[in-house]
């Protein structure tokens, strides 16, 4: 591997070809294995099934969300991610609804690379991992946390590994679908489709750890 030139040293991305090498890969995967299953699930799952499981699967990722949102000290919000969950499980029919959201308990995501944030972690060099496309250091461990912690996937039952494989199969069709046309729009208007996406996924980051602040507010205090 050539050693990282000024400009990704200053971009902090000394990895840089090796993830420009990374997302060919991804794009190639993306192109015969995941946008034909992607296609396939909207050509066989009318709007409202992918709509309810869209609705299920955020349901499920509430308990992980509900931590990490005590682990930032943001109380009130934690507070919104339990009540969604005991009103999406109950009423909502084990999630596929989302009454909370029209109860004015809106949705919001939270994950362990936030909280590593929140708690003054740096993100570290830009990263293309292998399927999962952009991250960072920071939020590759957060992601392996939440994996952890995660309340449902300590429940051991008959056929958990296929339980675990369907929710993380129908959780990447569901990413894929949510977020494709948004990937197509900066492909197609980028001259350096590369920089453009590490640009985006920085700014996009930054907002989720912000929670919706402006810059230079303050996070919560522990």
């Amino acid at each position: 591997m050539p050693p990282p030139s000024p400009a990704s040293l200053a971009a902090n991305d000394p990895y840089e070809a090796f993830n420009r090498a990374s997302l060919k890969r991804n794009a190639r995967i993306d192109k015969h294995v995941v946008i034909p299953a992607v296609e396939a699930y909207f050509s066989l799952v009318p709007e409202d099934g992918r709509e309810g499981v869209h609705n299920f699967l955020g349901n499920l990722a509430l308990p992980t969300i509900f931590l990490n949102d005590m682990m930032q000290g943001e109380v009130s919000r934690g507070g919104k991610s339990m009540w969604r969950l005991v009103v999406n499980s109950t009423i909502g029919l084990g999630g596929f609804l989302d009454p909370a959201s029209k109860m004015g308990i809106p949705r919001h995501g939270e994950d362990f690379g936030q909280t590593l944030a929140v708690w003054g972690v740096g993100e570290g060099p830009y990263l293309i991992l292998p399927l999962l496309g952009p991250s960072n250091p920071r939020d590759a461990a957060g992601l392996a946390v939440d994996t952890v912690i995660d309340p449902t996937n300590q429940i051991r039952f008959n056929q958990h590994i296929w339980w675990s494989a369907g929710r993380q199969f129908f959780t990447l069709l569901d990413l894929k679908g949510q977020t494709y046309q948004t990937v197509q729009g900066i492909e197609r208007s980028s001259v350096d489709y590369y920089s453009s996406l590490r640009s985006f996924y920085r700014q996009f980051r930054a907002e989720q750890v912000r929670n919706g602040r402006k810059t230079g507010e303050d996070l919560p205090d522990f």
